[in-house]
């Protein structure tokens, strides 16, 4: 009985058959850094509010900051990790 070759090193994503693709990882990154920017800044901003708004006892306010905080961080947390996860998925794709 014959095995069968298995190549595990030659499967995984051509990302050369694609034109233009080095533009479009160029783009991708544009567009995290630019994501991580507007989180950051929108963390500077709700926080402040909410620094603000809790000094002039308007709790209305302050708890509308509050949350724009959570999600502000939320939004960093999750455009910083889109390329380290993209970047796991495509080593664990090698190795199926």
């Amino acid at each position: 009985m014959v095995k069968p070759r298995v190549f595990v090193d030659a499967v995984g994503p051509n990302f050369g058959a694609v034109g233009g693709a080095s533009e479009l990882r160029a783009v991708v990154g544009a567009l995290l850094t630019y994501g991580l920017i507007v989180a950051v800044l929108m963390l500077v901003i709700s926080a402040t509010t909410w620094a603000v708004a809790s000094s002039s006892g308007s709790w209305h306010t302050a708890q509308k900051a509050k949350a724009g905080c959570f999600v502000a961080l939320g939004g960093a947390v999750l455009t910083g990790a889109a390329l380290t996860w993209a970047n796991w998925l495509l080593g664990i794709g090698a190795h199926l």
